[in-house]
């Protein structure tokens, strides 16, 4: 009997050892946003077993930085310790980036950050004793990084170091949810069902398999008995609540079981009582976040709803190669800049060895289709015809910002062209960038750094005098608009039409100074005549308008003064020929007179009616 219970404590014993020797790898996949960290608690290590743990990234730019911690030790407290310690240091002068492992040392047992200067964290360590242990992962100081990442934790692996070992199904790390915010996100949103708004709808943020949807809704005002529909991105219902519309607060969570992208939550009054309330209510939305049930949990984490990306946008005008007043457009030569931030663009600095990517045509487009990333794509509403690409580049930098830049050369319309005070007239030009994803998902910020207009535009016959920007929404899409104001350099239309006009209108006035009649009929009719052909050239110029021009006042105005003169001289001469000489004279000292006046009341007129 002694000799069995030997053998028995004695193979107990040999178990015992070959457990603790036995290889265990665990592997672990989340998300760190920024600001966040993650705790994991090891438990029930054994004294000279030998921990190894790899983080690395999968996705965005996060720079993982991992650390060993006592299992007795508030990971808060040295948190803030480890905060208060590099201020110190940077209140002291030092550097913290030189000082930092010495304050790591100090916080942990062991840390990592660059595991043979890659960007993953990865260190080996001999258990000093029995007991648990806190793994906390974070993303390197001063880094601003985030993304996803896989930790591979194991006991007497040391493949886990080279990120090669396989998972052996053993639980070592379990996720510390009360100290970890990595992953929890509370949103709270307010809104109104009303008769002409029965129903509001909200786009979610990306969810990832294992995450769990907490919802809370209730009224705050009216009869309102809110329904909630969770849909899928096709539109497939997948939970409801309160279709019998017999509470006024609702409470419930849904779980994923993959990766899951632009599921949406409905809000409406739509009971199978069809009772029409309305009033106004409060939602709260968590993820990974079950306070949220309560209806008393604190914002936190990311946005649980989708918020639109916002995009800054501008124009700058090169030239304006041409402005064609028949067709009612013009040609230019111009750059559309945006920047924007998208954490779907963030990547790894240390794949490509860079600072940032470049893509240039339409390289970038199959980037972003090949990663299933919704681009703040665009239209010119007011461009007619094809658009020549000069060149198109995009730089995207590791946290996902990217800036982009496109030069070309269009024709586009302006219907607003307005000739009254033709040739004083002012014109209102402006190029119209619509966004094709609607305002849910992409909304334009007005940047005054993107928008110019270029000095030497190469347009001969206008000039700028002011211009301005805005941005606009129309039916869900948000408008980016350059409006520019021209007006034409007058040399052309002064000395080469009015000043010939005005000459021709003297010389005509000083044939009243002759006596013969009948060359003041000749060169009357030749006046005429020269006033045809200016008409001729400034109908070139402008189109078949349904309105007059001051331009067509001047010419009107001279052409009827003008053919009352040829009859005027007309009628003199008859007269002289009746021998009625001297009653044709005496009309005449009175018409010398006349004649200048009827064009200064004329001018006068066209004046106030044309160009005030």
């Amino acid at each position: 009997m002694l000799i069995f219970m030997t053998l028995s404590v004695f193979q107990f014993a040999l178990a015992q050892e070959a457990e603790e020797d036995r290889i265990q790898v665990q592997q672990i996949r989340g998300t760190l946003d920024l600001e966040t960290l993650a705790l994991y608690r090891l438990g029930d290590l054994k004294e000279g077993q030998v921990l190894y743990a790899r983080m690395e990234n999968t996705s965005g730019n996060l720079d993982p930085l991992l650390l060993l911690l006592s299992g007795d030790e508030d990971p808060r407290e040295l948190y803030d310790g480890y905060m208060e310690e590099v201020n110190r240091v940077i209140r002291s002068g030092d550097d913290p980036l030189v000082r930092l492992p010495e304050i790591l040392d100090q916080l942990s047992l062991t840390w990592n950050d660059d595991y043979k200067d890659e960007f993953a964290a990865a260190f080996e360590y001999t258990i000093p004793g029995d007991g648990s242990y806190l793994l906390l992962l974070t993303d390197a100081p001063g880094t601003d990084s985030f993304g996803s990442y896989r930790l591979l934790i194991g006991l007497n692996a040391p493949e886990v170091l080279e990120g090669e070992a396989r998972t052996t199904g053993d639980t070592i790390a379990v996720l510390e949810r009360s100290v970890s915010r990595a992953g929890i996100s509370v949103q709270e949103v307010t809104g109104a069902i009303t008769d002409e708004e029965p129903k509001q709808t909200h786009t979610l943020s990306p969810l990832r398999a294992g995450d769990t949807l907490y919802i809370y809704a209730e009224a705050t005002s009216g009869d309102l008995t809110p329904v909630l529909i969770l849909r899928s991105f096709n539109g497939k219902p997948l939970r409801s609540d309160n279709l019998s519309g017999e509470q006024t607060f609702s409470s419930w969570q849904y779980k994923v079981e993959r990766d899951v992208d632009n599921y949406t939550l409905s809000i409406d009054n739509n009971t199978i009582k069809d009772d029409s309330t309305t009033g106004t209510y409060r939602l709260l939305l968590g993820i990974n976040a079950p306070q949220v049930l309560s209806g008393e949990a604190q914002s936190e984490g990311e946005p649980v709803f989708r918020e639109p990306i916002e995009v800054e946008i501008g124009v700058q005008l090169e030239q304006i190669t041409d402005v064609d007043q028949l067709s009612e457009r013009f040609n230019a030569v111009a750059e559309l800049r945006m920047e924007w931030q998208d954490p779907s663009l963030a990547f790894n600095p240390e794949d490509c060895q860079c600072q940032f990517l470049t893509f240039t045509g339409d390289s970038f487009v199959t980037f972003a289709d090949e990663r299933e990333i919704l681009l703040p794509g665009f239209t010119l509403l007011n461009q007619q015809g094809n658009r020549w690409t000069q060149n198109e580049d995009v730089v995207v930098f590791p946290d996902g910002r990217a800036a982009s830049l496109e030069r070309f050369t269009t024709d586009f319309q302006a219907p607003l062209f307005d000739f009254t005070k033709f040739p004083f007239d002012e014109q209102q030009l402006y190029i119209q960038v619509e966004s094709l994803p609607p305002d849910e998902f992409f909304i334009y910020n007005d940047a005054e750094h993107l928008s110019a207009i270029g000095e030497l535009l190469g347009e001969e016959e206008w000039f700028i005098i002011s211009s301005e920007t805005q941005v606009t929404s129309e039916e869900g899409h948000d408008n980016y608009w350059l409006i520019f104001n021209i007006s034409r350099h007058l040399n052309f239309y002064v000395f080469r039409i009015l000043l010939p006009i005005g000459l021709i209108i003297i010389v005509t006035w000083f044939t009243f100074f002759l006596r013969d009649f009948t060359r003041r009929i000749e060169v009357s009719s030749a006046t005429l005549l020269t006033l045809v052909a200016f008409n001729f050239t400034i109908a070139n110029n402008i189109p078949r308008l349904g309105y007059l021009t001051f331009m067509d006042a001047v010419l009107i105005g001279s052409f009827v003064v003008t053919v009352t003169t040829v009859l005027f001289n007309v009628y003199l001469r008859r007269l002289e020929v009746k021998d009625r000489g001297e009653l044709a004279l005496r009309i005449d000292r009175i018409a010398i007179w006349i004649y200048p006046l009827l064009y200064l009341v004329g001018g006068l007129l066209a004046v106030v009616f044309f160009l005030l």
